[in-house]
Order: structure tokens, then sequence, then C-alpha cells
């Protein structure tokens, strides 16, 4: 049985560190955009990340996708 994975949903995800705990471990917050195209290429969702970095208050750490599929029998 053949399976195909259909994209239905995109997220960008910035990590941002807000500070540092106690022990000197990062705290993070994570800002989502929810309904980005699912056809959008890694480069493309890279690139928005990077021109809202200068639109934050904290550090960037790292920028994340988040997709979901549905998985239908072929």
């Amino acid at each position: 049985m053949a399976v195909t994975s259909v994209r239905v949903d995109s997220t960008l995800q910035m990590v941002l560190e807000t500070g540092l705990d106690q022990d000197g471990n990062g705290i993070y917050k994570v800002k989502s955009f929810h309904n980005v195209k699912t056809d959008a290429t890694d480069d493309q969702l890279f690139t928005v990340a990077n021109a809202l970095k200068p639109l934050q208050s904290y550090a960037l750490q790292r920028i994340e996708r988040r997709d979901s599929s549905n998985l239908l029998n072929a």
C-alpha cells in the first residue's frame, strides 16, 4: 500500500532568548506565525524571519518551521 503525504499547514517560529535563569541557562520565548503558505520554501521563510529580526526586543536564537501533513492512501 502506497501512502502519500500532503502538507496542509505550515508555521514559522522564531525562538528568542529573553534572559538567563539562576543556573545560567537560556530562557526562551517563541513567536509563531501561522497560516504560512505550504509551498513556501525554507529559504523564503529564513529570509522573512531575518527581515523581522530587527523588530524583536530579544536576541533571535533559531528559526524553526513546523509542518502538518495528511497521510493518504494512494
